[in-house]
């Protein structure tokens, strides 16, 4: 992302350099988490319980390779966390509750839920008995409430974060520059779990994305300073337009 809502031409080379300078970041945080060439995984437990942690959801988890034949083909072919076949779900967990406000549990359910939706609901049952097999860190089945209540919890973060954010940008707390800096580290956070799940992102992808995040952050810094009642500076010619 730019340091200047209205840079021109050579962003785009500048943008370029940092995302090729952050593959080997992210390559480095990729081993943190998945715990490169560790044990497997180890038992599944929080650093320290909290009110969206449920009690009783989880139950012993199934012998891999015992019953294969009464799996449903989809799980079978279910391979979104297979770079993280290694992973320690301590390691994974401690490394998203340093990056974001959700637990390793809530962002892998809540990707079971988006990946397993049919047209009358998410498929929780499924999601919950075969959660060992989905997802590698993950080591107990679950019933499908603890299912459900891992998926709430995580929506109700992400709409409080946003809350959050919109009202620093909109707030006027911050310059330009510096919600520019706030939106680069969250793209590559963003990416970088993409990535993890299975995600292919070329660099044109990821300079693109970066365009459209910039351009809608202009937006919303140009709207919320209308709001306040403050002059709006134009990003293409400079000028000061009265609110």
């Amino acid at each position: 992302m730019t340091d200047d809502a209205g840079a021109g031409g050579d962003d785009a080379t500048d943008r370029e350099a940092a995302t090729a300078d952050t593959a080997s970041e992210r390559e480095a945080a990729a081993t943190a988490t998945t715990g490169g060439d560790g044990d497997a995984t180890a038992a599944e437990t929080e650093p320290e319980a909290t009110d969206d942690d449920h009690e009783g959801g989880s139950v012993p988890g199934p012998e891999m390779g015992a019953g294969e034949e009464d799996v449903p083909a989809d799980v079978q072919k279910y391979d979104r966390f297979q770079k993280m076949e290694r992973a320690e779900y301590d390691r994974v967990n401690e490394f998203l509750r340093d990056r974001t406000y959700v637990t390793a549990r809530e962002w892998a359910i809540a990707r079971l839920c988006a990946d397993f939706r049919t047209e009358t609901g998410v498929e929780m049952t499924k999601i919950g008995e075969n959660l060992p097999r989905l997802v590698p860190f993950m080591t107990d089945t679950y019933t499908p409430q603890a299912v459900n209540q891992a998926r709430a919890s995580f929506e109700e973060k992400v709409r409080k974060a946003g809350a959050t954010f919109l009202y620093g940008a909109m707030s006027g707390f911050f310059t330009a520059e510096d919600l520019d800096d706030v939106m680069y580290e969250s793209t590559e956070i963003a990416k970088f779990l993409l990535e993890v799940e299975g995600a292919d992102l070329t660099v044109e992808e990821e300079l693109a994305a970066e365009d459209k995040i910039s351009s809608v952050m202009r937006d919303v810094r140009e709207a919320s300073a209308e709001v306040r009642g403050e002059e709006v500076k134009c990003p293409e010619c400079g000028h000061v337009h009265e609110p």
